[in-house]
């Protein structure tokens, strides 16, 4: 059978005229299709926080939205497992597992928790109202404010598969999380486009997480050892080293957002104080809804008045509770309870992040002691803003 050759010349004027015309329909068609700049349907918000500064209190009041799934601490499962490594090195297996979380993809927890499981197994999982109604559980509806309590008895059986399901019926996806120590680590989060994320950084008062600290010591004595790298070691931080880094972490979290910040933050970030939001819940909560595109019903003001204006400052059993108590009592109880001299050693490991999140030094245990003498600062008029921010500069 005769061969028909062709020339190689023709060939290559064949090979690219097609080329040419697959490029041309490929442009056109990406001419219709959606913009990589048009933000997923879900808005997904890191409440960025660290241990006993009423994150979970916050976390609460996200929690409790009808429009939210809200997980507390999921990276807990992470830090658990991975216990002899510190802080840093588990940043980036934290991270993977927030966006997953956010993702609605749970199939991130099956390196934590290979076994079967039902929702009880995830950590403080009956902290989340989602968790504790449809189509998670059928005890509650979505406008209920619910009990931890109440939610443990009735909906711990259901299975695990309830998470996943769930967290794809809400518009909204909220993570309280205490185990990052540098706003750098989520870069690769903040430019995702498959995420929408913000950002609300609490803040509190040094002197006052430690009060609480000492409420939680055995507690909390685990993670310690992961942020002071000791391999596994438990440490009660009687020396405030671990203090001594939260506060680090909180300057360079509020510094890198605020100092120069890369454009990708824009209206993406916003610092909370804990006793901002105390003395002022409402106007306070309402901003923060704002920020995250929620809107404030009616039986939520009701809640929040009740949560917030209780009798005392609570129990010490209650360290890791949600109560009604008196919050602005909360907020200043470590006047009377810490001794000057504990005070003056806080002040001297955690001076700079007093100063640049607006609180005021004492001079003494009188100052100390005086519950007229307001050591909490206006916000400084010259704080940082979006409006006369150029990324340009």
């Amino acid at each position: 059978m005769a061969r028909i050759r062709i020339p190689s010349t023709i060939v290559i004027i064949f090979v690219t005229v097609q080329t040419g015309f697959l490029l041309f329909m490929y442009a056109r068609y990406s001419s219709f299709m959606p913009q990589s700049e048009e933000k997923p349907s879900q808005v997904h918000i890191l409440i960025l926080s660290s241990w006993r500064s009423g994150s979970s209190f916050v976390g609460q009041l996200f929690s409790q939205h009808p429009s939210v799934f809200y997980l507390m601490e999921p990276a807990w499962h992470v830090w658990v497992t991975m216990y002899q490594n510190s802080a840093k090195v588990l940043h980036m297996a934290v991270r993977d597992l927030v966006r997953s979380v956010f993702l609605c993809d749970m199939s991130v927890f099956d390196a934590y928790m290979p076994w079967k499981r039902n929702l009880s197994d995830l950590f403080q999982w009956a902290a989340s109202r989602a968790l504790c109604s449809a189509p998670a559980c059928d005890s509650f509806q979505r406008t209920d404010i619910t009990s931890e309590l109440a939610c443990k008895t009735l909906c711990g059986r259901y299975p695990f598969s309830k998470v996943e399901e769930a967290c794809k019926t809400y518009s909204h996806v909220v993570i309280k999380e205490v185990r990052f120590f540098d706003l750098k680590v989520l870069y690769p989060l903040l430019t995702d486009p498959s995420l929408n994320l913000k950002i609300v950084h609490l803040v509190r008062d040094p002197r006052a997480v430690v009060k609480s600290r000492e409420q939680s010591v055995k507690a909390l004595a685990r993670d310690n050892g992961i942020v002071l790298s000791t391999n596994g070691t438990k440490v009660e931080d009687s020396k405030y080293k671990v203090m001594q880094e939260v506060c680090r972490s909180h300057v360079q979290i509020y510094e890198t957002a605020t100092l120069k910040p890369p454009n990708f933050l824009k209206d993406r970030y916003l610092m909370v104080r804990f006793e901002d939001l105390v003395r002022d819940p409402l106007s306070e909560i309402s901003e923060m809804y704002k920020f995250a595109d929620l809107s404030l019903t009616p039986r939520l003001k009701s809640w929040i008045y009740n949560i917030t204006h209780g009798q005392g400052p609570g129990k010490k059993k209650e360290a890791f509770k949600i109560t009604s108590r008196d919050a602005v009592s909360v907020s200043q109880a470590w006047r009377n309870v810490l001794s000057f001299q504990k005070v003056k050693k806080i002040q001297e490991v955690c001076k700079g992040a007093i100063n640049i999140l607006g609180y005021q030094l004492v001079d003494s245990e009188k100052e100390q002691r005086d519950l007229t003498l307001d050591l909490v600062l206006p916000r400084r008029q010259n704080q940082f803003s979006w409006s006369s921010f150029n990324p340009k500069n």
